[in-house]
């Protein structure tokens, strides 16, 4: 489905709408709403779920600005309030990796919407880029056909614990996408604003009072697990699950486990 979000045309999904508790899903950089398979179809069972494909990302519309966290905060929050979800009506929030700095930063501004928060694998730890998300940019950059594809595997398949489960409908998609006008400048931007610039530790403390449940797959080499224990070290009350033989986005190599877990921290 589509809807606007003040002038840009978004994509997004929406699962058991009958349910009166809403959870949103907040996908990675350079990745989209289908990242998340089919876990928010099995959460719609008890929750009404939405997915959305953020802004400059997926099959939204990539406008050219500065796409900044807090850019992208105001961003859900107008898409929240576009599909009927005001200010007043509770959200869970799980977001992935560029998700994650996404949702924190939102439960920061928005602690008294927020029932809770789901951070996977998540950036805003970051003053500069690992050599994985350096060569992601790099991927990204390639205008060779060949060489793009080439690099675009190779960074996802090190995106997980074990290669042989890269699935090469996923290169396809993201080279797809970059190629659309304003894509890379999406892209570009939104890298450098969540790999240079890391969340404000003052700022993030705010959250002890909003449940919150951070997931990292064991053997992630994008951002490593130490990230992890950084949100740990500042938001006192935060569970920690760490998924072995999983990389970068755990739901994708281990989605049972995952989902399991997200059932159980959400019910």
């Amino acid at each position: 489905m589509y809807i606007e979000v003040e002038g840009s045309k978004i994509k997004y999904g929406e699962y058991g709408k009958n349910n009166s508790r809403h959870v949103l899903f907040i996908h990675g950089l350079g990745s989209s709403s289908t990242t998340w398979a089919d876990i928010p179809q099995a959460l719609s069972k008890h929750f009404h779920t939405i997915t959305v494909d953020l802004i400059g990302f997926g099959k939204s519309d990539k406008p050219k600005q500065d796409y900044t966290i807090h850019c992208f905060s105001q961003f859900i929050k107008s898409f929240l309030r576009q599909i009927g979800i005001t200010d007043k009506d509770k959200i869970i929030i799980i977001g992935h990796s560029l998700g994650g700095y996404i949702a924190a930063d939102y439960a920061i501004e928005e602690k008294q919407q927020v029932e809770k928060l789901v951070l996977i694998d998540s950036s805003g730890m970051l003053n500069q880029p690992t050599p994985l998300l350096e060569q992601y940019l790099d991927a990204a950059r390639e205008t060779d056909p060949i060489l793009r594809y080439k690099k675009v595997t190779r960074i996802f398949e090190d995106l997980l614990a074990e290669r042989s489960r890269f699935v090469p409908i996923r290169a396809d998609m993201f080279i797809g996408t970059i190629g659309e006008p304003g894509a890379k400048h999406a892209f570009e931007s939104a890298y450098k604003n969540s790999t240079t610039v890391s969340i404000d530790l003052g700022r993030l403390k705010q959250i002890k009072d909003v449940p919150c449940l951070i997931i990292w797959g064991k053997n992630d080499n994008l951002i490593p697990q130490n990230h992890a224990d950084k949100f740990i070290d500042i938001i006192k009350d935060a569970e920690l699950f760490t998924v072995d033989d999983a990389g970068h986005s755990p739901f994708f190599e281990k989605p049972t486990i995952v989902y399991e877990r997200l059932r159980a921290f959400l019910i």
